[in-house]
């Protein structure tokens, strides 16, 4: 390790709010968490109890505090992830239909699972991290808002919601340390339109979206 003039070490621990350090240490978390997936966890998954027609009142808080439900008068997409499985996720985002953008009718839910423990300062990496996505992620949504002429903030349309304990997954009919990829689609009242479990096609998302009219 390198030392300055004063005899003090330099490094990632001494300059803690250095932008290259905490993406590098982020990155060796996510590793580590997807490895550790792969050797602690059954290769069979275990699938969802939940069934298409029946209503369900979910409760959800993103990164930035708010607040949703499942039955707020909102038609609501809801993808529960693993860090892993993240590229799925944006597929999902990117087949959701052009009649849904932009309007707050509809809307989009990315639940990211987190399996086993982790310590405080491990949630701290890994939200900081997803941070970084959902910013290049606005970069995307709003690329398609401009070539539909939307003047909005795609920022304002992306929900994101961090789930180290369970809590989500199990309210979303998972099991304990199931690692599911889940697609679901819900009504303005919590009624389940459709759920996959696998990344649906475009024309399956709005056929089910279509069925909340």
């Amino acid at each position: 390790m390198k030392k300055n003039g004063s005899g003090e070490a330099e490094g990632c621990q001494g300059s803690a709010f250095s932008a290259i350090c905490l993406l590098v240490s982020v990155r060796a978390l996510q590793i580590f968490l997807s490895l550790a997936t792969a050797l602690v966890l059954p290769a069979a998954p275990v699938r969802s109890t939940f069934s298409t027609g029946n209503t369900y009142s979910i409760s959800f808080v993103d990164l930035d505090g708010n607040k949703f439900s499942t039955a707020d008068g909102h038609v609501t997409i809801v993808v529960l992830t693993t860090p892993p499985d993240r590229e799925q996720a944006r597929t999902v985002g990117d087949r959701v239909p052009d009649f849904c953008l932009g309007k707050p009718a509809y809307r989009m839910i990315t639940v990211i699972h987190f399996t086993g423990r982790h310590m405080a300062i491990g949630r701290r990496m890994a939200t900081a991290f997803i941070r970084h996505r959902v910013r290049e992620e606005a970069k995307r949504l709003q690329a398609r808002y401009d070539a539909q002429k939307i003047s909005r903030d795609a920022k304002s349309d992306i929900f994101v919601v961090t789930d180290f304990d369970g809590t989500v997954a199990s309210q979303l009919g998972q099991s304990a340390g199931a690692t599911d990829f889940c697609v679901f689609v819900f009504g303005q009242t919590g009624e389940l339109l459709a759920q996959w479990h696998s990344v649906p096609t475009a024309d399956e998302l709005a056929a089910a979206i279509k069925k909340s009219d």
